[in-house]
């Protein structure tokens, strides 16, 4: 943290003044807020937080530095739009470290704010929802009402066309851990760098294909299942991976999704989604399997969701669906899934939150194994 004048400005006037903390000058984006006291590295690399200013809830952070080996983009690309923190670590403390996290906040032009009350910011996120923010720092520094201006004329998040953005721009490959078994086709709407090494080590060769690729070019693969990742922005803007999943759904191939992956997966099988009011953002937060009842503790990252209540069952054009999983604490959709004529599982299921646990518990890990599981069933 440097002796730099910073300011937090938010749509609704609040303005939190404290010291510059990464680069310094001015970034705007949506403020949202994360309840996870670790995994800052992940969190900051996830291309779902495109254009998000992110508050955090631990007081202390920093303090385990920056490694070589955490990070959830490919390109190793801090994605945050700005970070906001109250105590910044005066020494790394770990022996993976390769650096620290201000350092790599100022290599990457990250601009963030440090020696503000975030407790007071998070409780206000809680009460008003997400909105519009900018952090302005040095130079960038002007009259409050000049701040307020420029932060009240960028963009808003409802609407925001982001996952080509986060996307990768050619296909590539991830081979498998040992003999490969089966072949997946993953579109990135942002994925982690975790999830094709999730599926690899379960024997999956993945294709990782643009967010903006035709359901041919998954065709030409042959794949043995379809993987929808996470990502950033509004799911009312991502027509084409909707078309694709409807188009996947059609040939009858296995398909998962996670995250914004779920949001496509519902609104392919006729669902509509909608803004929440400030989202769900850590790694603390518990979910409900609604057929067995099992409790889950899951890292999430999402500010829209699906319309639905927990074990609604509904037509689509595909057959009988249902609403699997809800959030504990808010009732939150959290999961859909087709339904066989038995009304069993059926070829295609999605969860909004993260089983790639990064950074995160591992107890949704499972759901790779029923991936496969499923793809092994549909070559038998």
């Amino acid at each position: 943290m440097t002796t730099e004048r910073a300011a937090l400005v938010l749509e609704d006037g609040r303005i939190f003044r404290g010291a510059a903390f990464g680069a310094v000058g001015a970034t705007l984006g949506e403020a949202v807020f994360c309840t996870a006291m670790t995994g800052y590295q992940e969190m900051l690399t996830d291309p779902s937080y495109h254009r998000q200013i992110l508050v955090a809830t631990a007081p202390q952070i920093g303090n385990t530095g920056w490694n070589d080996e955490d990070d959830e983009s490919r390109d190793r690309r801090i994605w945050v739009a700005g970070y906001a923190v109250r105590d910044p670590a005066r020494r790394v403390s770990n022996w993976r470290a390769t650096g620290t996290l201000p350092d790599a906040l100022i290599a990457q032009r990250i601009v963030g704010i440090a020696g503000i009350d975030t407790r007071a910011v998070v409780r206000h996120l809680r009460t008003a929802g997400s909105m519009k923010a900018g952090i302005f720092s040095g130079d960038a520094l002007a009259a409050d009402d000049e701040m307020l201006a420029r932060v009240a004329g960028q963009p808003a998040m409802r609407g925001a066309d982001l996952a080509g953005e986060v996307s990768t721009t050619t296909e590539y490959t991830i081979e498998p851990t040992g003999e490969p078994r089966f072949t997946v086709a993953a579109i990135d709407l942002g994925i982690k760098t975790n999830t094709p090494r999730m599926l690899a080590a379960r024997g999956v060769r993945v294709h990782v294909l643009p967010a903006a690729a035709s359901f041919e070019q998954v065709a030409e693969l042959a794949p043995d299942g379809v993987f929808l990742s996470n990502g950033p922005g509004d799911p009312v803007t991502a027509g084409n991976a909707v078309a694709l999943t409807r188009a996947a759904l059609d040939a009858g191939l296995p398909l998962f999704g996670i995250c914004f992956g779920n949001q496509i997966l519902g609104r392919a099988l006729g669902r509509n989604t909608y803004k929440m009011t400030f989202g769900h953002r850590g790694i603390n937060i518990p979910v409900i399997e609604r057929a067995t009842g099992r409790i889950a503790i899951t890292a999430q990252n999402h500010g829209f969701a699906l319309e639905g209540e927990a074990g609604e069952r509904f037509d689509t054009p595909f057959g009988r669906a249902e609403v699997s999983h809800t959030c504990a604490n808010d009732g939150v959709v959290e999961g859909v899934r087709l339904l066989d004529s038995a009304g069993g599982p059926g070829r295609a299921f999605s969860v909004q939150y993260h089983p790639e646990a990064a950074a995160g518990p591992h107890d949704a890990a499972y759901l790779f194994d029923r991936f496969v599981e499923l793809m092994d069933g549909s070559r038998r």
